[in-house]
């Protein structure tokens, strides 16, 4: 049940009284359609970042509370706990993390970053924020340690000294080892940068400090001077304590790993090269790669476990780089799909000092996250259920739907759960940190992602959670395999032929249709059944733009079938027409009627979920290669598919697999065309229109259409526009189409009855109407044919079109006409099937007489501007400049839950909103300069105020333009911190009690608080206080709710001062005490002293 919103009938009551300026234009008809929408029904902000981090640079884990996280290069921050609880956090600067500690079990984390900052998370709040930060100005940081249980962070620089940081006040100890007093007096040398700190486990009054050199320092904290001292001829890059103190193991750079007794000085007890050949006579093995990490793992009941990633022998060329795992005589090489990052060991215990008991290993790979089980025999990996592998191929577009059918998510689910991969470990998952948000808010959400393999993937994204739930292979249609002939014509090698690059879906009929980079259309149907198809049905198109060409266009037909040729406006329409030109007769040298990939010939078996029903393919013409797609559509109720690109459009006939219409974009306007063009030369040289740029940034040239949208790199300085088509045309002849709209609409101007049609805008701004004639449903639809025929131009808006949509009189959208879903293989008599089929009527009711309340509005988005125009009229009612310096890149028509609007991302940035049919602006933010084109060809914006992007080459960022949202969206997130019992210590036993065995404390605050190791240099470091979880506040700053949300942040200030002021007392009332301890212990000492003995 909808919560009864007291505020939004007072909004309804403000908005009848206050009269809002429209942008009327044109004769005034009766127009007055109350608007429902008002700007405090939308307010812009994050949600929440899916995918994979990244370029990822580090990685935490918080054994008790079971949360992982990672750190990028860019300085974001993402956290990971159980399925469905992520959340993702950015450090200012935007500096590399180099590395993350957790303050464990006690909802905190501590980043140590590129520019020698330190910060401190707060993890207990669901948007977590920096409480302290600290910038070091003379010296590197290069590795942070911090015990557990214990308020003192270990900081190692570049210079080999250690600092000391409270992490409670952030302030600096006075207590710092310096690099010389750790060394032998007698090494000349500087033992280079600090790569490891560590207590040991059993003393932590010993810390152990490695210094790259191959130097490693046990140093006592109580008597400021080193015990032992370890030296290695080979740098180091990580240590690691065995549980019981009196062993540690280091890593090195020539691959091998020394075992070091922490008593016995001089040589390591044992040196092994995991990779490394040994040689018969006894010499050293040869060297490996550096070994970059060690961790070394007892267990109660059996052999420890030595873990490294690196050193592989210099041998072997082309390996793949390896996890290795060392458990007793066994040594398992565990090979990686990427480069290792990082890698962690997950234990039973959080304390050092017991038997470890490793039972996960964590690895984070430079595109992957991977966990291996160590209890299972041949250590299974962990299926893993966050979304990361939205960037398995590279994204190519994307297309957002929320309020979906609510049977669609279990259908794609269903198909989607017989493609998992078998194999993995049979335990939980065992990131199994934080609790789920309480949102109230939900309605089924799909993402869909196409991807430049030809792969298709459909996410459940309800609530704020995403979760792939089918993926469909297009490319399965083709044949991988190019024949020798075929290579003649391609001399470049195409990477992705096969990329995605428009998709069109009916939700409620389930009929997908996709457009490939080398100009195919494929078309879809959903089925629970799985089908053996013996041909795939393929229909060959020539779309050809040659305005002195002598052959007309109509002379390229379909494949194999009779096609319909253009009726010319006022001429009674041809239902036959010319003979199609079959592909094989025309094998002449200018690469004839060759489309760019070649259809499977062999019978395919097609599994429960998206079938093949057909594939278009346009084909050479006269040696030229077809331009890419730049504009797809489909309608379930009409059975009707069309495409078009910068040379003019098809429409496909799916029912009856024919071509309907093939026409040049001139042939649209008949003799009224508006522009003067050029007559072209039939042999210029073409050039490709703009595909996909930038996925990676590779580069060709070629003037081949076939070419993957990966390797077609342009320049990411912003062309005139969004479709990508117009990047290149010869602007005076040529006129790419850039959208389509199907609609059940007036389709001439003063008509009376409602006629199917079909809108096409150009990248000229012209919006042209054709209408639709249709066989009626049943037998007739197979037999007869359908007949389009232009009826002119609608009207022209400056820059390209990119949306258009129907109003009903009372301003509420009109949704296409669209059949439900019906399973289309099953063989029972036709009597059901025609029930199933028959075309659904359109909600709009045609009266005989229209008067004019009972009008339609049209409302057309161009990348400038907006019209809406009243039907069957023409007239423009309402027109709004929407920028005059940049061009919109996206504009959706979406419905909120108060009304409908028009929703508008620009190139400068901007998300913009408008009312409909009004045009009144609503909202304008200034969200993002765009910075590359992959936000461009990634951004969709969906109903009920959701709208999405890809913010990397990884990682899908969702945000949300409605208040509401905003508002619940504190319920909606996941909590990360939860409470729970630190774990028992371990027992010390009775002897190792007696005999002084067991784990021996030190009073860190003894040693590095103010008292005893004096403060630190105020020049070394600043602390900078953190926002502390005030900047959640900041988005709500209008209205009611900001005035709310300032006096809180007021109290919050308050709180804080007090708090500190109260932090302060505490502070001088210790140090008096202090103070009077020592005066007390001087009076006592002195009292029995004589006069002489002073």
């Amino acid at each position: 049940m909808k919560k009864f919103n007291i505020r939004k009938v007072l909004d309804g009551l403000k908005e009848a009284s206050s009269s809002t300026p429209s942008v009327h234009v044109g004769p005034q008809e009766n127009h007055l359609i109350q608007e429902t929408l008002q700007s405090e029904h939308f307010q812009l902000c994050k949600t929440v970042r899916h995918g994979f981090p990244y370029q990822p640079s580090s990685m935490a884990f918080d054994p008790v509370q079971k949360i992982l996280a990672i750190g990028t290069q860019s300085g974001a921050l993402r956290l990971f706990g159980r399925p469905g609880v992520e959340c993702y956090c950015q450090h200012e600067s935007g500096a590399a993390v180099i590395q993350l500690q957790f303050l464990i079990n006690e909802g905190a984390l501590v980043s140590a970053l590129a520019d020698d900052t330190v910060h401190l998370w707060n993890l207990r709040q669901k948007r977590p924020a920096i409480l302290h930060s600290l910038k070091f100005s003379r010296e590197r940081i290069t590795f942070c340690h911090l015990p557990f249980q214990s308020k003192w962070l270990y900081i190692g620089t570049e210079r080999g000294n250690i600092h000391i940081v409270n992490v409670e006040s952030f302030m600096l100890s006075g207590y710092v080892i310096m690099w010389n007093k750790a060394i032998e007096l007698s090494s000349k040398a500087h033992p280079g940068p600090v790569v490891h700190i560590s207590d040991n486990p059993m003393d932590e009054g010993k810390l152990i400090i490695g210094f790259e050199s191959g130097i490693v320092v046990l140093w006592d904290l109580k008597s400021k001077k080193a015990d032992y001292r370890y030296t290695y001829d080979e740098a180091i890059h990580s240590v690691a304590w065995h549980h019981e103190g009196k062993q540690f193991i280091c890593s090195h750079s020539d691959g091998t790993l020394t075992i070091w007794n922490v008593r016995g000085q001089g040589k390591p007890i044992q040196t092994i090269t995991p990779h490394g050949k040994q040689p018969k006579d006894g010499k050293k093995p040869e060297p490996c790669k550096p070994i970059l990490k060690v961790e070394y793992k007892t267990t109660r009941n059996g052999e420890p476990f030595i873990i490294l990633s690196g050193g592989l022998s210099y041998d072997t060329v082309g390996r793949r780089p390896c996890l290795t795992v060392m458990h007793g005589k066994s040594t398992a090489v565990l090979e990686m799909d990427y480069p290792i990052v990082d890698f962690l060991t997950l234990c039973e215990t959080p304390y050092p000092n017991d038997f470890q008991e490793p039972y996960a290993v964590v690895v984070l790979l430079e595109k992957d996250l991977v966990v291996i089980d160590l209890a299972q025999n041949g250590y299974p990996i962990f299926e893993n259920p966050y979304p990361l592998t939205i960037h398995e191929s590279p994204v190519t577009c994307c297309e957002y739907f929320a309020d979906c059918p609510v049977d669609l998510i279990p259908a794609l689910y269903s198909v989607g759960s017989r493609q998992k991969r078998q194999g993995y470990s049979k335990k939980e998952w065992p990131i199994s940190g934080g609790n789920w948000g309480q949102g109230t808010q939900s309605y089924p959400e799909i993402i869909i992602t196409g991807h430049a393999d030809g792969t298709v993937k459909f996410w459940d994204a309800s609530a704020i959670m995403l979760q792939v739930l089918y993926k469909l292979k297009t490319a399965k249609v083709f044949d991988r395999n190019r024949s020798k002939e075929d290579k003649s014509s391609m001399e470049v090698s195409d990477e992705d032929p096969f990329a995605i690059q428009i998709m069109a879906w009916c939700p409620e009929s389930r009929m997908l249709c996709v457009a490939g980079v080398s100009a195919n259309v494929i078309i879809y149907r959903f089925s629970k059944l799985e089908v053996t198809t013996e041909v795939v049905q393929l229909l060959e198109v020539r779309m050809q733009y040659e305005l002195n060409d002598t052959e007309s266009p109509e002379g390229g037909g379909g494949g194999g079938e009779q096609t319909s040729a253009l009726p010319t406006p006022g001429a009674s329409p041809q239902t036959s027409g010319p003979p199609s030109h079959p592909s094989t007769s025309s094998n002449n040298s200018d690469g004839g009627n060759m489309p760019c990939l070649k259809v499977r010939s062999t019978p395919m078996k097609q599994s429960p979920g998206y079938q093949v029903d057909l594939v278009v393919q346009l084909v050479w013409v006269s040696g030229e290669p077809p331009q890419q797609i730049t504009s797809l559509a489909l309608n379930s109720s009409y059975g009707l598919v069309v495409f078009g690109n910068s040379n003019g459009l098809a429409v496909v006939d799916y029912v009856q697999k024919t071509v309907v219409l093939n026409l040049g974009t001139v042939e649209l306007y008949g003799s009224n065309d508006p522009y003067q063009r050029q007559p072209r030369s039939p042999r210029k040289t073409r050039q490709p229109s703009g595909g996909l740029c930038d996925i990676n940034e590779g580069s060709a040239t070629s003037e081949d259409r076939c070419k993957s949208p990966t390797s077609d790199h342009r320049d990411n300085s912003f062309s005139r526009s969004r479709s990508s088509s117009v990047t290149s045309i010869d602007k005076e002849a040529k006129e790419a189409i850039s959208s389509f709209h199907f609609c059940e609409t007036f389709a001439r101007k003063g008509d009376s009855t409602l006629t199917p049609c079909l809108y096409v805008g150009t990248s000229l701004g012209t919006v042209l109407t054709l209408a639709l004639t249709l066989p009626p449903a049943g037998e007739q639809r197979q037999l007869q044919p359908v007949i389009i025929s232009p009826t002119g131009m609608l009207v022209r808006l400056k820059g390209s079109h990119l949306r258009m949509a129907f109003l009903d009189s009372t301003g509420a959208l009109l949704p296409p006409a669209f059949d439900p879903w019906y399973e289309p293989n099953v063989t029972a008599d036709g009597e059901e099937r025609e029930k199933v089929r028959k075309r659904r009527p359109v909600s709009v009711s045609p009266s005989t007489s229209q008067d004019l309340n009972e009008s339609q509005y049209a409302v057309v988005c161009s990348e400038k501007q907006a019209k809406v125009i009243s039907l069957p009229s023409q007239t423009c009612i309402y027109k709004h400049s929407i920028t005059e310096t940049s061009f919109i890149l996206r504009a959706d028509v979406v419905q909120m839950s108060q009304g409908v609007c028009l929703a508008c991302f620009c190139a400068n940035g901007h998300i913009m909103t408008l009312s409909l049919p009004g045009l009144r602006p609503l909202m304008d933010v200034n969200y993002l300069p765009l910075t590359d084109m992959r936000i461009a060809r990634t951004f969709c914006f969906t109903n009920l105020g959701q709208a999405m992007y890809l913010c990397s080459p990884t990682e899908i960022q969702r945000i949300t333009y409605s208040q509401d949202t905003c508002e619940n969206l504190q319920e909606m997130l996941g909590e990360l911190f939860t409470p729970v019992e630190t774990p028992e210590a371990p027992n010390r036993g009775f002897f190792k009690g007696l005999f002084g065995g067991g784990a021996q404390s030190l009073d860190r605050e003894e040693l590095f608080g103010e008292v005893a190791a004096g403060r630190a240099s105020r020049s070394l470091a600043q602390h900078i206080p953190g926002p502390g979880g005030i900047e959640g506040m900041k988005g709500a700053a209008s209205g009611v709710v900001g005035d709310l949300a300032r006096a809180r942040i007021a109290l919050d200030e308050r709180g804080q001062k007090l708090g500190e002021l109260e932090e302060r007392t505490a502070a001088m009332m210790a140090s008096a005490d202090s103070f009077s301890k020592h005066a007390h212990e001087m009076m006592l000492k002195c009292k029995d002293k004589k006069w002489y003995q002073f």
